[in-house]
Parts: structure tokens; C-alpha cells; sequence
């Protein structure tokens, strides 16, 4: 569905911008569209016209349907780092929300490799571990081995695996070639030996995906 922000924008562009945020100043902001409009303003980093929504009652835990994303989850996913500044700092702010799917803040901020975000999730404590998809895994996966580094600093269960395949970190990571993310889950003290569901381990999986520099890495010496 196509917000009214998305329409003035589209078809009056800077002008009718100017008029949306104009009327967003007067008693009648509260109406029909506005809840699209707030997801719209995240994704297009518009602080101005989020905070405007928020004063008005549109609070940072507001859940989009399509992912089950919160306002916060959903900056992260679009790089919109005012928009988060804005949302993180909100004093009600769900920083443990989990999406449809199960993904939380932190595991977004992972994913991404956005090590900022990681940064500033991580000082305010939010949890590390947790069943099923965990942050690590998905920091393995982008491959991003200072985001490793700080979840496993943070006590992150660095041999968690995954449902369904029984996939760890360093299997995720050797399957695509993230050598340097691999280097550290090494150096960390992944346990090489363990086997997926289907009995393979991290370095049979560099070697079923031809991951020739992978492969050295884990016949490598762990490095103190």
C-alpha cells in the first residue's frame, strides 16, 4: 500500500514534501495513514517527520506487518542510522523485540555489519545467546570478523547451532569464503570437529564450496 508520504512525494516532490510536514504540525495528524507514513520516514532516514510522529503518540515499538519489524529493527535493515539514533534513545524502546522470523536487533545489526550498531547494542547489555538463530551466527555469515570479535568478547556461545541443519559459526562461515571471520572464530576456539546434520564440518564444507583460502585457514594452528 502506497503511504501519503510516498504519493506527495512522488508526484510534488520538495514542494509537496514541505506541505506533508507542514500538516503534520496541525491537530489532525492523527489519521488514516500515518502508521505507513512512520515506517516510510525510517526508511527514507527523515527524522524530522519521524519525531513529529512520535510526539504525537506513534511510540518506537510499533510493529510493520510484513517482517514484523519494529520501527528499530527496520532503520537498522535500511542503514538509516538518524532514524535509529532517534528510535534507540526512545525511553520505552523494546531493544529485545524479535521479528517474525525471530530476528532481534542485534542479530539485524550482525547480519549488516554494522559494527556501530553492534557497538552500542552491546553497551546496553542486550542479550548475546539465544536459541536457534543466534547473533553470531548471522555476524559469520556477512563475514565481518571485529563484529565476531565483540560477540565473543561478550560471551556469545561461539559453537551455537543453528535449527534444522545444526550449523555453527565457523561452518557458516567457511561455506562462503569469510576468511577473516573465520580466522577469528578459529583463534576464539571454535570446535573444528563438529559435524552438521548432514555429518560434514567446517572444513569439508570449505572444500565442497571450493573455498580453497578457507581451507588453509582451518588446517592452520589456532593463533593465541
Amino acid at each position: 500500500m502506497t503511504s501519503l508520504l510516498e504519493k506527495i512525494r512522488s508526484r510534488f516532490g520538495r514542494f509537496g514534501r514541505v506541505l506533508l510536514y507542514t500538516s503534520m504540525l496541525l491537530p489532525g495528524a492523527a489519521r488514516a495513514g500515518a502508521y505507513e507514513d512512520y515506517f516510510q520516514a525510517i526508511r527514507m532516514d527523515n527524522v524530522y517527520f519521524l519525531k513529529q510522529l512520535m510526539q504525537r503518540g506513534m511510540g518506537p515499538n510499533l510493529i510493520e506487518p510484513k517482517r514484523g519489524y519494529t520501527g528499530l529493527m527496520l532503520a537498522i535493515r535500511e542503514d538509516s542510522m538518524q532514524a535509529f539514533d532517534l528510535l534507540v534513545n526512545a525511553p520505552d524502546v523494546n531493544l529485545e523485540a524479535q521479528a517474525t522470523n525471530g530476528d532481534t536487533p542485534l542479530m539485524l545489526a550482525a547480519f549488516y555489519g554494522n559494527v556501530p550498531v553492534v557497538k552500542l547494542l552491546l553497551s546496553r547489555e542486550v542479550e548475546v545467546n539465544r536459541p536457534g538463530w543466534a547473533p553470531l551466527h548471522y555476524a559469520a555469515i556477512n563475514g565481518n570478523a571485529e563484529i565476531v570479535g565483540l560477540l565473543l568478547e561478550a560471551s556469545a556461545y561461539i559453537d551455537a547451532e543453528s535449527p534444522d541443519e545444526q550449523m555453527t559459526p565457523v561452518m557458516l562461515a567457511a561455506m562462503r569464503g569469510r576468511v577473516a571471520a573465520v580466522a577469528a572464530l578459529r583463534d576464539g576456539g571454535a570446535d573444528l570437529t563438529l559435524k552438521n546434520k548432514d555429518g560434514l564440518t567446517a572444513l569439508d564444507l570449505a572444500r565442497r564450496y571450493g573455498q580453497t583460502e578457507v581451507i588453509g585457514v582451518l588446517q592452520e594452528k589456532p593463533r593465541s
